[in-house]
Protein backbone atom coordinates (compact mmCIF):
# COMPACT_ATOMS: atom_id res chain seq x y z
CA UNK A 1 0.00 0.00 0.00
CA UNK A 2 1.09 3.44 -0.73
CA UNK A 3 2.75 5.61 2.18
CA UNK A 4 -0.02 8.07 2.76
CA UNK A 5 -0.17 10.26 5.60
CA UNK A 6 -2.43 10.48 8.03
CA UNK A 7 -4.49 13.31 9.17
CA UNK A 8 -6.80 14.65 11.46
CA UNK A 9 -9.10 17.83 11.02
CA UNK A 10 -8.36 19.07 15.08
CA UNK A 11 -11.92 20.89 15.19
CA UNK A 12 -13.50 17.31 14.96
CA UNK A 13 -12.31 16.69 18.96
CA UNK A 14 -14.82 19.79 19.85
CA UNK A 15 -11.37 21.38 21.83
CA UNK A 16 -9.49 25.00 21.97
CA UNK A 17 -7.50 24.74 19.10
CA UNK A 18 -4.26 24.37 20.80
CA UNK A 19 -5.83 21.24 22.86
CA UNK A 20 -6.90 19.90 19.25
CA UNK A 21 -3.52 20.06 18.00
CA UNK A 22 -1.87 18.18 20.77
CA UNK A 23 -5.00 15.65 20.94
CA UNK A 24 -3.87 14.92 17.09
CA UNK A 25 -0.80 14.23 17.83
CA UNK A 26 -1.91 11.85 21.03
CA UNK A 27 -3.59 9.60 18.65
CA UNK A 28 -1.36 9.63 16.55
CA UNK A 29 -2.00 11.40 13.56
CA UNK A 30 1.06 12.55 11.20
CA UNK A 31 -0.55 15.82 10.35
CA UNK A 32 -3.95 18.40 10.73
CA UNK A 33 -6.24 20.34 9.27
CA UNK A 34 -8.11 23.39 10.82
CA UNK A 35 -10.38 25.66 10.07
CA UNK A 36 -9.46 29.04 9.71
CA UNK A 37 -12.89 30.84 8.82
CA UNK A 38 -14.03 31.76 12.32
CA UNK A 39 -12.85 31.86 16.22
CA UNK A 40 -9.57 32.35 17.42
CA UNK A 41 -7.97 31.10 13.89
CA UNK A 42 -10.04 33.14 11.09
CA UNK A 43 -6.56 34.44 9.07
CA UNK A 44 -7.73 38.15 8.87
CA UNK A 45 -6.74 38.12 13.36
CA UNK A 46 -3.98 35.96 13.04
CA UNK A 47 -1.49 38.63 13.04
CA UNK A 48 2.65 37.65 12.15
CA UNK A 49 3.14 36.61 16.13
CA UNK A 50 0.23 34.46 16.37
CA UNK A 51 0.66 33.00 12.81
CA UNK A 52 3.97 31.85 14.00
CA UNK A 53 3.11 30.85 17.62
CA UNK A 54 0.55 28.15 15.97
CA UNK A 55 3.49 27.24 13.73
CA UNK A 56 5.80 26.36 16.30
CA UNK A 57 2.63 24.33 18.29
CA UNK A 58 2.28 22.43 15.68
CA UNK A 59 5.79 21.60 15.07
CA UNK A 60 6.53 21.23 18.78
CA UNK A 61 3.73 18.29 18.59
CA UNK A 62 5.97 16.81 15.29
CA UNK A 63 3.36 17.54 13.14
CA UNK A 64 2.19 18.87 9.68
CA UNK A 65 0.08 21.11 8.54
CA UNK A 66 -2.33 19.38 5.47
CA UNK A 67 -4.47 21.55 4.54
CA UNK A 68 -6.17 24.57 5.87
CA UNK A 69 -10.25 24.60 5.50
CA UNK A 70 -11.18 27.55 4.10
CA UNK A 71 -14.81 27.08 3.38
CA UNK A 72 -17.07 30.18 4.02
CA UNK A 73 -20.08 28.87 4.19
CA UNK A 74 -23.47 29.84 2.56
CA UNK A 75 -23.81 29.01 -0.67
CA UNK A 76 -19.88 28.69 -1.97
CA UNK A 77 -19.46 30.80 -5.06
CA UNK A 78 -22.87 30.67 -6.26
CA UNK A 79 -24.03 34.26 -5.67
CA UNK A 80 -22.23 36.89 -7.86
CA UNK A 81 -23.05 39.23 -5.00
CA UNK A 82 -21.33 37.50 -2.27
CA UNK A 83 -17.91 36.62 -4.25
CA UNK A 84 -15.88 39.95 -3.96
CA UNK A 85 -16.11 39.84 -0.27
CA UNK A 86 -15.68 35.67 -0.59
CA UNK A 87 -12.86 36.46 -2.77
CA UNK A 88 -11.19 38.89 -0.23
CA UNK A 89 -11.26 36.74 2.33
CA UNK A 90 -10.27 33.65 0.01
CA UNK A 91 -7.08 35.59 -0.63
CA UNK A 92 -6.72 36.24 3.00
CA UNK A 93 -6.31 32.62 3.38
CA UNK A 94 -4.27 31.55 0.88
CA UNK A 95 -1.78 34.32 2.44
CA UNK A 96 -2.14 32.61 5.41
CA UNK A 97 -1.52 28.91 3.80
CA UNK A 98 1.21 30.15 2.80
CA UNK A 99 2.95 31.73 5.63
CA UNK A 100 2.14 28.57 8.05
CA UNK A 101 3.87 26.49 5.36
CA UNK A 102 0.90 24.65 3.68
CA UNK A 103 -0.15 24.16 0.08
CA UNK A 104 -3.60 23.51 0.23
CA UNK A 105 -7.06 25.28 1.02
CA UNK A 106 -10.13 23.09 1.49
CA UNK A 107 -13.38 24.61 0.31
CA UNK A 108 -16.84 23.92 -0.99
CA UNK A 109 -18.23 26.30 -4.14
CA UNK A 110 -22.39 25.10 -3.80
CA UNK A 111 -23.27 22.15 -6.40
CA UNK A 112 -21.77 23.08 -9.78
CA UNK A 113 -25.13 22.74 -12.19
CA UNK A 114 -25.36 20.95 -15.26
CA UNK A 115 -25.71 23.68 -17.86
CA UNK A 116 -22.87 25.16 -18.13
CA UNK A 117 -24.11 28.54 -19.85
CA UNK A 118 -26.44 29.08 -16.38
CA UNK A 119 -25.58 32.33 -13.87
CA UNK A 120 -24.30 29.90 -11.39
CA UNK A 121 -21.87 28.12 -13.61
CA UNK A 122 -20.95 31.19 -14.70
CA UNK A 123 -19.97 33.00 -11.35
CA UNK A 124 -18.57 29.98 -9.58
CA UNK A 125 -16.31 29.50 -13.14
CA UNK A 126 -14.86 33.00 -12.89
CA UNK A 127 -14.27 33.04 -9.26
CA UNK A 128 -12.29 29.44 -9.36
CA UNK A 129 -10.55 31.21 -11.98
CA UNK A 130 -9.78 34.63 -9.69
CA UNK A 131 -8.87 32.40 -7.38
CA UNK A 132 -7.07 30.33 -9.12
CA UNK A 133 -4.35 32.45 -10.58
CA UNK A 134 -3.97 34.17 -7.36
CA UNK A 135 -3.32 30.66 -5.19
CA UNK A 136 -1.17 29.61 -8.31
CA UNK A 137 0.93 32.73 -7.99
CA UNK A 138 1.61 31.92 -4.20
CA UNK A 139 2.01 28.16 -4.84
CA UNK A 140 -0.88 26.71 -3.04
CA UNK A 141 -3.82 25.03 -4.19
CA UNK A 142 -7.51 25.50 -3.85
CA UNK A 143 -9.11 22.08 -2.98
CA UNK A 144 -13.01 22.18 -4.06
CA UNK A 145 -14.49 19.56 -1.96
CA UNK A 146 -16.17 16.50 -3.48
CA UNK A 147 -19.73 15.61 -2.65
CA UNK A 148 -22.31 18.08 -4.14
CA UNK A 149 -22.15 17.19 -8.22
CA UNK A 150 -21.20 13.93 -9.43
CA UNK A 151 -16.96 13.40 -10.05
CA UNK A 152 -17.79 13.35 -13.77
CA UNK A 153 -19.33 16.92 -13.78
CA UNK A 154 -16.75 18.50 -11.06
CA UNK A 155 -14.23 17.01 -13.45
CA UNK A 156 -15.60 18.89 -16.63
CA UNK A 157 -15.58 21.85 -14.64
CA UNK A 158 -11.92 21.95 -13.14
CA UNK A 159 -11.35 21.44 -17.48
CA UNK A 160 -13.36 24.38 -17.74
CA UNK A 161 -11.46 26.74 -14.97
CA UNK A 162 -7.68 25.37 -16.31
CA UNK A 163 -5.41 26.62 -13.34
CA UNK A 164 -3.03 24.88 -11.52
CA UNK A 165 -4.28 26.63 -8.43
CA UNK A 166 -7.76 25.08 -8.44
CA UNK A 167 -7.98 20.90 -7.30
CA UNK A 168 -10.13 18.68 -5.76
CA UNK A 169 -10.33 17.52 -1.79
CA UNK A 170 -12.17 13.98 -2.33
CA UNK A 171 -14.69 12.91 0.50
CA UNK A 172 -16.01 9.66 0.15
CA UNK A 173 -18.36 10.09 2.26
CA UNK A 174 -20.11 12.76 0.77
CA UNK A 175 -20.14 11.48 -2.59
CA UNK A 176 -21.93 8.18 -1.59
CA UNK A 177 -24.05 10.66 1.41
CA UNK A 178 -25.54 12.80 -0.96
CA UNK A 179 -25.25 11.57 -4.59
CA UNK A 180 -24.70 7.40 -4.09
CA UNK A 181 -21.93 8.19 -6.45
CA UNK A 182 -19.02 5.69 -6.48
CA UNK A 183 -15.60 7.19 -4.54
CA UNK A 184 -13.36 4.33 -6.40
CA UNK A 185 -14.75 5.66 -9.62
CA UNK A 186 -14.47 9.23 -8.87
CA UNK A 187 -10.66 8.89 -7.86
CA UNK A 188 -9.62 7.44 -11.68
CA UNK A 189 -11.89 10.33 -13.08
CA UNK A 190 -10.76 13.14 -10.79
CA UNK A 191 -6.82 11.60 -10.93
CA UNK A 192 -5.09 14.89 -12.27
CA UNK A 193 -6.75 17.15 -9.70
CA UNK A 194 -6.67 15.06 -6.28
CA UNK A 195 -4.54 17.05 -3.50
CA UNK A 196 -5.55 16.31 -0.43
CA UNK A 197 -8.29 14.08 0.38
CA UNK A 198 -10.83 13.55 4.10
CA UNK A 199 -11.31 10.03 5.59
CA UNK A 200 -15.08 9.65 6.82
CA UNK A 201 -17.30 7.00 5.90
CA UNK A 202 -21.57 7.35 5.48
CA UNK A 203 -24.33 5.83 3.76
CA UNK A 204 -27.28 7.32 1.91
CA UNK A 205 -30.60 5.80 3.33
CA UNK A 206 -32.65 7.08 0.14
CA UNK A 207 -32.22 9.17 -3.26
CA UNK A 208 -31.89 13.37 -2.21
CA UNK A 209 -31.44 16.38 -3.96
CA UNK A 210 -28.00 17.65 -3.48
CA UNK A 211 -29.42 20.83 -4.35
CA UNK A 212 -31.77 20.73 -1.72
CA UNK A 213 -29.63 19.46 0.67
CA UNK A 214 -27.07 21.90 0.47
CA UNK A 215 -29.28 24.43 0.12
CA UNK A 216 -30.43 23.53 3.62
CA UNK A 217 -27.04 23.71 4.83
CA UNK A 218 -26.17 26.83 3.84
CA UNK A 219 -29.82 28.38 5.13
CA UNK A 220 -30.14 26.42 7.91
CA UNK A 221 -32.64 24.46 7.00
CA UNK A 222 -35.45 23.81 4.75
CA UNK A 223 -39.06 22.73 5.83
CA UNK A 224 -39.71 18.96 5.38
CA UNK A 225 -36.18 18.24 4.58
CA UNK A 226 -34.71 15.54 7.40
CA UNK A 227 -31.07 15.34 6.72
CA UNK A 228 -31.29 12.39 8.95
CA UNK A 229 -33.66 9.97 6.75
CA UNK A 230 -31.52 10.89 3.76
CA UNK A 231 -28.16 9.47 5.23
CA UNK A 232 -25.78 8.98 7.64
CA UNK A 233 -22.26 10.18 8.71
CA UNK A 234 -20.92 7.02 10.05
CA UNK A 235 -17.42 6.05 12.02
CA UNK A 236 -15.01 4.32 9.67
CA UNK A 237 -15.43 1.22 8.15
CA UNK A 238 -18.87 1.08 9.03
CA UNK A 239 -20.55 3.04 5.98
CA UNK A 240 -20.54 1.81 2.72
CA UNK A 241 -17.06 3.45 1.47
CA UNK A 242 -14.42 0.38 -0.08
CA UNK A 243 -11.94 1.59 1.69
CA UNK A 244 -9.78 -2.01 0.17
CA UNK A 245 -10.36 -0.65 -3.43
CA UNK A 246 -10.79 3.37 -2.45
CA UNK A 247 -6.74 3.23 -1.25
CA UNK A 248 -6.25 1.27 -4.14
CA UNK A 249 -7.48 3.54 -6.36
CA UNK A 250 -5.48 6.53 -4.48
CA UNK A 251 -2.31 4.40 -5.03
CA UNK A 252 -3.14 3.47 -8.48
CA UNK A 253 -3.09 6.86 -9.64
CA UNK A 254 0.11 7.60 -7.23
CA UNK A 255 -1.48 9.54 -4.87
CA UNK A 256 1.09 9.84 -1.64
CA UNK A 257 -0.69 12.93 0.45
CA UNK A 258 -3.12 12.64 3.13
CA UNK A 259 -6.08 11.09 4.55
CA UNK A 260 -8.04 13.75 7.15
CA UNK A 261 -9.76 12.20 9.18
CA UNK A 262 -12.76 14.38 9.61
CA UNK A 263 -16.05 13.50 12.15
CA UNK A 264 -19.04 15.61 11.95
CA UNK A 265 -21.26 13.92 14.01
CA UNK A 266 -21.32 11.14 16.93
CA UNK A 267 -21.15 11.40 20.79
CA UNK A 268 -17.91 10.66 21.51
CA UNK A 269 -16.04 11.85 18.42
CA UNK A 270 -12.63 11.72 19.79
CA UNK A 271 -12.75 7.85 20.09
CA UNK A 272 -14.67 7.67 17.28
CA UNK A 273 -11.22 9.56 15.69
CA UNK A 274 -8.99 7.27 17.44
CA UNK A 275 -10.42 4.27 15.90
CA UNK A 276 -10.38 5.86 12.41
CA UNK A 277 -6.68 6.10 12.86
CA UNK A 278 -6.28 2.55 14.08
CA UNK A 279 -8.41 1.47 11.24
CA UNK A 280 -6.66 3.09 8.37
CA UNK A 281 -2.86 1.68 9.86
CA UNK A 282 -4.28 -1.52 9.54
CA UNK A 283 -5.52 -1.07 6.24
CA UNK A 284 -1.95 0.44 5.34
CA UNK A 285 -0.24 -1.74 6.93
CA UNK A 286 1.06 -0.07 9.89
Amino acid sequence: MASFKIGVMVDSFGLPIPDGVRKAKEVGADGMQVYVVAGDMVAEALDAAKRQAFKDLVASQGLAISALCGDLGGHGFQIAAENPDKIRRSKAIVDLAVDLGTQVVTTHIGVVPEDTASEVYRNQLATCQELGAYATARGVTFAIETGPEPATRLKSFLDDVASPGIGVNLDPANLIMVLNDDPVAAVYTLRDYIVHTHAKDGVQYRPCDPVQVYASFAEGGIEGLNIGELFNELPLGEGAVDWDNYLKALADIGYTGYLTIEREVGSNPEADIRLAVQFLRSKLGR
